[in-house]
């Protein structure tokens, strides 16, 4: 990217371990000096978007994933570092779900909301 502006992206990602299990999408503005997501405000994603089991989840400042009220508490909040990182294809972040466990996750794609491409 060689814009001064933020610019509005979809970002796609696969986890590591099985890349057909759980994908995450998430619609953020990325900063385009730093390449990461840019603000502190809630942006918005899914995991599994366009599945049966699509599981649309708020990312907060923090990192924390909100599934939603709906869901048991158990299985309602995860936490990433996605927001740490800079936004590329290729580059990696963690996922923790409840319970402890973590998985590695890799970015796949990366467009302009709008865009075909």
């Amino acid at each position: 990217m060689n814009e001064t502006a933020p610019v509005d992206m979809r970002i796609l990602a696969h986890w590591s371990d099985d890349p057909a299990e759980s994908p995450i999408t998430l619609d953020a503005r990325i900063d385009p000096g730093t390449n990461r997501i840019a603000g502190k405000w809630t942006v918005f994603g899914a995991v599994s978007a366009g599945a049966p089991q699509c599981r649309p989840f708020a990312l907060d400042a923090s990192g924390l994933m909100d599934f939603g009220a709906g869901r048991d508490e158990r299985e309602r909040f995860w936490r990433t570092d996605i927001r740490l990182g800079a936004i590329a294809v290729g580059a990696a972040f963690k996922v923790t779900w409840p319970g402890g466990d973590v998985g590695g996750y890799v970015i796949e794609k990366v467009a302009r909301l709008g865009s075909k491409g």
